[in-house]
C-alpha cells in the first residue's frame, strides 16, 4: 500500500513516548513492504541526521517547520474562543502543512492516511477531502495515544489556581465534543490501552460509535533495550519525561513538595533527579539545597539509569501509556508509580511495580525499594518479564496488518 503517515513530532530519536510509538509502527509498515510517505512537523532541535535515519524506513520524508511563540499561542487562543475548537488543536494549525499535504495528494495516489495522535486528525481529514476531488477515498486511520479530553479533565481536578482550573474545565468540554466527532470521521481508530478505549466510548452513550480496532500497546525493540547492571545501593530517585507537558510538571512538583521530604527522613542521602525539557522553576530552592537535580533535556540517559535506585512516576493526571515504565523495566530499574501513572500497563503491585497514590504511601514505597535490595530485584525482574511477554514490537505490531486490511 501507499501510505501517507502524519506525525506531530519527528519520530526519532526515541526520547519520548509518541516518538517510540510512531517509529516502531513505521518500522513494521516498512518491514511488510508498504511504501510510506512520512510528513512531520519539525522543530529547531530536530537534526538532519534524524531525518536521514527515518529515510531507512520511509520512501519519502517531508518536513514542515513549526514554532510556538507567545504571539502564536495568543492567536490560537483567539481562534479557539471564536470557533469553539479546543486550544490544544487550534495551536497546531499550520497553513504550510495544509498546503504541503494538498500538493502531495495531488501528486500521488495514497491507499491510506494515518494520523498519529489527535493533533494530526484535521490534516488527515483535509488530505482525504482533497483526494475525494479525484474520486479517491483512502482509508483513514487515527492512532489515539490518549483519550485527550480525559487529560484536561484530570488536570482541572488537580489545578490549585482557580483560573487554571476553569481553563482546563472549558478545554475538557470542548475537547470531548471535538474528539467524539473526529473519531467518527475515521475508518479505524486505534488506542494504546483498553482504558483509553473505554473512556472514548463514554463519549457515545446513545449514538453511533467509531470503529475501534483491537488495542495495540506502545512497544519497544527488546534487542536494543537490555538490562544493564546498576550501582549497588544506589539512592538516586529518577524521573524522566518532558515537563513542558502539564501532567509531568504537576507530578514532579507534587513529588518534590510533598513526597521527597518524607523519603529523606528514612533515607537522608536520597536525591531526586528529574530529566526533561522545561523543568518547573518553582523547585529552584530544592535545587540549590542539593536535594533535586534538574539537568533539563539529556541526549544520553544511560548513566542516569545505571545510577538510579528507583524510577518514579508520580503522575496525578494523564492517559495513554507511560513508555518510560517500559524503559525502566528494560534497564532493570524498579518502579514506584501512582495508579494513574501505571494506567494501561500490565502492572501488578508487588510483582513488577509498587503502586501508591497518597504522599505518605508513595514515600513509604520508595523507601522500601531503596532499603530492601531483595524487593528491588524482584520488581526489576518482574518488570523485565512483563516487557518481554507483552511489549515486543516485532510480535505485537502484527496487529497493524488487520487495521490496514480489515
Amino acid at each position: 500500500m501507499k501510505i501517507l503517515f502524519l506525525t506531530q513530532v519527528m519520530p526519532y530519536p526515541l526520547d519520548a513516548g509518541p516518538k517510540v510509538r510512531a517509529y516502531y509502527t513505521l518500522r513494521h509498515l516498512a518491514a511488510n513492504g508498504h511504501a510510506v510517505t512520512l510528513v512531520s512537523f519539525i522543530r529547531s532541535s530536530d537534526t538532519p541526521e534524524a531525518v536521514e535515519h527515518l529515510r531507512n524506513y520511509c520512501e519519502r520524508v517531508v518536513t514542515v517547520p513549526i514554532e510556538r511563540t507567545r504571539w502564536q499561542d495568543g492567536l490560537a487562543l483567539a481562534r479557539s474562543l471564536l470557533t469553539g475548537q479546543p486550544l490544544l488543536i487550534a495551536r497546531d494549525h499550520s497553513a504550510p502543512m495544509y498546503a504541503r499535504l494538498q500538493t502531495l495528494v495531488d501528486e500521488c495516489h495514497f491507499d491510506a492516511i494515518h494520523a498519529d495522535q489527535l493533533w494530526m486528525a484535521p490534516y488527515a481529514l483535509a488530505a482525504r477531502a482533497r483526494a475525494a476531488l479525484q474520486s479517491e477515498r483512502p482509508r483513514l486511520i487515527l492512532d489515539q495515544h490518549n483519550a485527550v479530553y480525559l487529560l484536561t479533565r484530570r488536570m482541572a481536578a488537580q489545578a490549585r489556581n482557580p483560573i487554571a482550573r476553569l481553563g482546563y474545565r472549558r478545554e475538557s468540554v470542548r475537547m470531548a465534543a471535538y474528539e467524539a466527532q473526529t473519531c467518527l470521521a475515521f475508518d479505524r481508530v486505534v488506542t494504546v490501552t483498553d482504558e483509553d478505549r473505554q473512556y472514548l466510548l463514554q463519549l457515545y452513550p446513545n449514538g453511533r460509535q467509531p470503529r475501534f480496532s483491537n488495542v495495540i500497546p506502545i512497544c519497544l525493540e527488546l534487542e536494543s533495550n537490555t538490562v544493564e547492571n546498576r550501582l549497588p545501593n544506589a539512592s538516586t530517585i529518577l524521573f524522566l519525561g518532558g515537563m513542558h507537558w502539564p501532567p509531568n510538571a504537576d507530578g514532579v512538583e507534587w513529588f518534590a513538595e510533598h513526597v521527597l521530604s518524607l523519603i529523606r527522613v528514612h533515607v537522608p542521602e536520597a536525591r531526586f533527579t528529574a530529566i526533561g525539557k522545561q523543568p518547573p522553576q518553582s523547585l529552584r530552592a530544592e535545587v540549590l539545597a542539593g536535594h533535586i537535580h534538574l539537568p533539563g533535556y539529556v541526549e544520553d540517559v544511560r548513566p542516569f539509569w545505571r545510577n538510579s535506585g528507583v524510577f518514579v512516576v508520580p503522575l496525578r493526571a494523564g492517559g495513554g501509556m507511560r513508555v518510560k515504565i517500559l524503559d525502566a523495566w528494560a534497564w532493570g530499574v524498579p518502579v514506584v508509580s501512582t495508579t494513574v501513572g501505571a494506567e494501561g500497563l500490565a502492572c501488578s503491585s508487588g510483582n513488577n511495580v509498587l503502586l501508591a497514590d497518597s504522599a505518605e504511601e508513595f514515600a513509604q514505597a520508595v523507601v522500601q525499594v531503596l532499603t530492601d535490595q531483595d524487593l528491588a530485584t524482584r520488581l526489576a525482574q518482574g518488570g523485565r518479564a512483563t516487557l518481554e511477554k507483552y511489549y515486543d514490537w516485532r510480535t505485537v505490531y502484527a496487529a497493524w496488518d488487520e487495521v490496514y486490511s480489515g
